[in-house]
């Protein structure tokens, strides 16, 4: 966001002398919402008028810098997204899967394809299937845990670990699911993986208490 300094000029004028008064204004060059009031006093009494005098004393603006600020929310936003891509990745896979193994989930995608024959399961498919089903099952909560947790105003750091955690062991428990790892390692990064949940769950219940 482009920023530049713009000066106006306050004066008073009397018979004798003249008073000139700089205002230095911050002007931001984006898309403002300004709330500017106008003001026009004849001060006859002291012998001075003031010709103009205009106050910007709210400005509030319509732009991305204001909603960056949040630290702990851009961090949050970036693991979500990731999180999000890793799970139409994993869909799109399925299908991939399920068009090379002919194992359709429906008879009329099975008609298309060759025949009713292919109307049936296949292990690798439902493999992929419960990976996915897992990941809607464990990401959704983090989405909506993690928001709330964002505009808590909590430790950049510490939150950055938190989404950092769960993030890291989706990836893992991913793997583990669709290469079939060693057990338990599947078993290991789901349960780590609930523990940034867990917290951001009870950090944002100690902030609501009080409005029981």
């Amino acid at each position: 966001m482009n920023s530049t300094w713009k000066s106006s000029e306050t004066i008073w004028r009397n018979p004798d002398r003249i008073f000139e008064v700089e205002v230095k204004k911050r002007v931001h060059v984006c898309r403002l919402r300004l709330n500017i009031e106008l003001n026009c006093i004849e001060m006859e009494d002291n012998g001075y008028v003031l010709l103009s005098s205009c106050r910007v004393y709210s400005v509030r603006a319509k732009s991305t810098s204001h909603k960056m600020d949040n630290e702990v929310f851009m961090s949050f936003t970036l693991y979500s997204t990731l999180l999000i891509l890793k799970m139409y990745l994993l869909a799109i896979i399925t299908g991939q899967i399920r068009l090379r193994k002919k194992a359709f989930a429906n008879p009329e995608d099975a008609m298309r394809h060759g025949g009713v024959e292919f109307f049936r399961e296949d292990p690798d498919v439902e493999r992929y299937r419960r990976a996915h089903r897992n990941d809607m099952e464990n990401i959704f909560p983090f989405l909506f845990l993690g928001a709330i947790y964002s505009v808590l105003d909590p430790n950049p750091t510490i939150a950055r670990t938190h989404f950092r955690i769960f993030f890291l062991c989706r990836v893992i428990h991913t793997a583990a699911y669709v290469l079939a790892l060693k057990a338990p390692t599947r078993s290991v990064a789901y349960s780590i993986a609930q523990l940034p949940c867990f917290s951001m769950a009870l950090q944002i219940l100690f902030a609501v208490s009080s409005y029981w």
